[in-house]
């Protein structure tokens, strides 16, 4: 009998995106950016499905559409409550263990995942991520929870930004939740590869023109070697601000009712 857990990546999407619009069907090498995440999913081995969760709006059918056409499973749920769209998208596809992913990182790493999934696996925490002390790209970014830890964190949150960007709950609250980190053995932390500017998508698309094959994938360190050979692509993106929805969030606090 196997008792391993059901691990499934949730990637939230949606087309009304403050800063660019629409970025998640934008085209990078031919496809979406949403599809180029997908697929990098696809090639990590230890989870065991993946589901956009997307909203209920008109506006993100065509995310849906995606997502099957891309063998992924969806869920349309409330726009600005992303928590709530997590937990009854892992209600829904009886999910174990959380893989969250965001739309904007079409560089995500298989490998990376894959060890943070395995850092969770060890079976000592709840929450298990990259984040807590970044020394990977921003754009690299991996958490992995439990259901029972998503389900706690939609009971008791109560902040907009913790609604709004799901994990902070959990990992504002060590003395509730058992929090692991995973470091990359040397710090990358200054390099931005998420996608919130037409800046960030144009370094992208630089990076998938020279490492993009049809069939294979690219990681990491191949991103990382062609920054060193080409050092202008990083003036790209240069001087936009990490995190910066995240910091919006928090002046804009306020308490659900």
């Amino acid at each position: 009998m196997n008792n391993s857990p059901r691990i499934v990546a949730i990637i939230q999407a949606r087309m009304d995106s403050t800063r660019l619009p629409r970025k998640v069907m934008e085209k990078i090498a031919g496809k979406p950016m949403l599809r180029h995440i997908i697929d990098r999913l696809k090639r990590a081995e230890l989870i065991q499905g993946i589901v956009v969760a997307t909203t209920s709006k008109a506006i993100d059918q065509p995310i849906v559409k995606l997502a099957k056409d891309s063998g992924a499973g969806s869920y349309a749920g409330s726009e600005e409550d992303v928590l709530d769209r997590y937990y009854r998208a892992a209600k829904e596809f009886a999910v174990d263990a959380i893989v969250r992913i965001t739309a904007d990182c079409p560089l995500v790493d298989p490998r990376v995942l894959d060890r943070i999934i395995e850092r969770y696996l060890v079976g000592d925490c709840d929450y298990a991520a990259n984040v807590l002390k970044r020394t990977y790209p921003d754009g690299l970014d991996v958490e992995v929870f439990s259901y029972a830890a998503l389900e706690r964190a939609w009971k008791e949150s109560r902040l907009a930004s913790e609604r709004e960007h799901v994990t902070p709950y959990i990992w504002k609250n060590p003395e509730k939740f058992r929090l692991a980190n995973v470091e990359n053995n040397v710090d990358l932390s200054d390099l931005r590869w998420s996608v919130d500017e037409k800046e960030d998508m144009e370094l992208v698309r630089q990076v998938y023109k020279h490492l993009h094959k049809k069939g294979h994938i690219f990681y990491m360190e191949d991103v990382v070697g062609i920054l060193e050979k080409y050092p202008e692509l990083k003036q790209i993106n240069q001087g936009i601000v990490i995190n910066e929805g995240y910091a919006k969030s928090l002046k804009e606090d306020k308490i659900i009712k």
